[in-house]
């Protein structure tokens, strides 16, 4: 079988040397693409280590996270892997969230949870919530963490069957 513009000697050169042609301008944008997103990338805080950087900017907020109402302990050791720690991070497991930089970043609940491979996916964003010092968030996870603030995430599974919350039984007399 012959491939369109594979039959003639003088087509199929010129054939080849198109898709050459066309392979060495996709790299060449490929490769660019990723020097210049490399580039841009120096100074973003969630992408970068912080363990050669001079730290100025320094907050710690206190968080605590349910899912279907039961409350889930975040892990000591968020933000640190064998060569590098994270500029979110946790040292313990009593919920207690640092955050570092060069300078001022406006840190949200949600870089956290992205840090962590917290299963955002798997929750119901519509039944969820965030709880900034017992007030709800508008932002849900794009809610800015504060030094010294105290967050409470309150997320439903897609998966949760909210049935078990309910008691069927007629509420008690009251004698």
């Amino acid at each position: 079988m012959f491939w369109p513009g594979m039959g003639d000697p003088t087509k199929r050169k010129q054939t080849i040397k198109f898709l050459l042609m066309t392979a060495v301008i996709a790299i060449s944008v490929g490769v660019t693409s990723s020097l210049i997103q490399g580039q841009i990338s120096l100074d973003d805080p969630l992408k970068n280590c912080i363990n050669e950087r001079v730290i100025k900017y320094k907050i710690a907020a206190n968080l605590e996270v349910f899912i279907d109402n039961q409350k889930i302990e975040i892990p000591a050791n968020v933000g640190f892997t064998e060569l590098c720690q994270k500029s979110l991070y946790t040292i313990s497991n009593d919920g207690v969230i640092h955050a570092e930089w060069e300078k001022e970043y406006a840190f949200e609940i949600g870089h956290f949870l992205w840090i962590w491979d917290f299963p955002l996916r798997d929750m119901d964003q519509s039944k969820s919530k965030i709880l900034v010092n017992d007030k709800e968030s508008m932002d849900f996870i794009r809610t800015q963490m504060l030094d010294g603030y105290t967050y409470k995430a309150k997320f439903i599974s897609k998966k949760y069957d909210n049935s078990k919350d309910n008691d069927f039984l007629p509420p008690p007399i009251d004698d």
